[in-house]
């Protein structure tokens, strides 16, 4: 690898208290604009726009007039949840549901929330969200029995204070754990947090995938050397080899990939390769959704990185997860901002 004049990812150790990671749980800053009116459903598909008025509704609550006389909104359930594919703006609708809450509002990714709990402790992260008006899952995953246990827990404790929820899904609750987990051994937890959500399906095309091309950018040697140094001239770029990335990515606990990847413009990944280790796999897909997040470009050489999961892996249960990565790097490493 070329030794470029910009600094490597692997120098960056943030650590972040449990405090921060709470201040942190706000919608990321490309949704700061995201409102139900200015979310457009594709025509093709119904089920966008019922959406958009399932979210209108579960918000009658808040923004309702309080007079005496005032036509109370129909009844809901505690939660909505927003299942659907890749792309089809279930994080825009959420942001915008975050928005209009009034009182003390938190907004993150299921990993976010597991790690809060991590950092603090289950009674103190209880005490902290106890009083919040709304809470936003984006992403809820079941990557482990154990987070699910405790995330249905903390959930069943919050709604029964009075707070509402609202999650995002590429799975429907009953589905969560298939191909992943033996899910009888907790299938009376997943059923008794699915019973708190309205289900809301949204159909769709990945809307990063309408005016793209459906492939990863790869650039050869010169081509990277040239990207990297005139993205330096306009913001903090990073270079480093993909090893080398992974690497640091297993020094870091993935609360604090945040951090990790504040402030930079692009990074710069030398000889990508096709993943093999699980774990290896789900770090980076960690890194890829806080660079998504914080609309970091990418700039590669190697494979592809929309081939950078193995068949193998593709073929698992964590099939979902690794799709929607993918379609997070065909945005990232395309020609112009995602």
């Amino acid at each position: 690898m070329q030794q470029l004049p910009v600094p490597s990812l692997s120098q960056r150790s943030p650590t972040m208290t449990a405090a921060e990671i709470a201040e942190s749980l706000v919608p990321p800053r490309q949704f700061e604009a995201a409102s139900l009116d200015n979310y457009v459903p594709d025509a093709d598909y119904p089920s966008q726009e019922r959406a958009v008025e399932k979210v209108r509704a579960f918000a009658a609550a808040w923004t309702a007039s309080r007079g005496i006389f005032a036509k109370r909104p129909a009844p809901t359930k505690p939660g909505i949840y927003l299942d659907g594919g890749f792309g089809v703006g279930k994080t825009h609708l959420l942001a915008a549901l975050w928005k209009l809450a009034p009182g003390r509002t938190y907004f993150g990714t299921f990993i976010e929330f597991t790690a809060l709990v991590g950092a603090l402790g289950y009674a103190a992260t209880v005490r902290l969200l106890t009083g919040a008006t709304f809470i936003a899952i984006d992403e809820f995953e079941l990557d482990d029995p154990g987070d699910t246990m405790i995330m249905t827990r903390l959930l069943g404790e919050l709604v029964g204070t009075g707070t509402r929820i609202a999650a995002t899904s590429n799975t429907p609750p009953n589905a969560l754990g298939e191909g992943r987990f033996a899910a009888a051994d907790f299938l009376r937890e997943i059923q008794a947090l699915s019973d708190r959500f309205d289900i809301v399906r949204i159909d769709g095309l990945d809307y990063r995938r309408r005016e793209i091309e459906g492939h990863a950018v790869v650039l050869d040697e010169a081509a990277f050397a040239a990207a990297i140094t005139e993205a330096a001239a306009h913001g903090t770029v990073t270079a480093d080899p993909f090893d080398g990335i992974l690497k640091h990515l297993a020094t870091v606990h993935p609360s604090r990939y945040v951090k990790l990847v504040d402030g930079l413009a692009a990074i710069g990944i030398n000889g990508v390769r096709v993943l093999t280790d699980q774990t290896e796999a789900l770090r980076f897909v960690a890194l890829v959704d806080r660079l998504y997040d914080e609309q970091v470009r990418i700039f590669a050489t190697g494979v592809p990185l929309d081939r950078v999961f193995g068949d193998d892996m593709l073929a698992g249960g964590y099939r979902k997860k690794y799709l929607r990565a993918v379609s997070r790097l065909i945005a990232l490493t395309g020609e112009t901002s995602p």
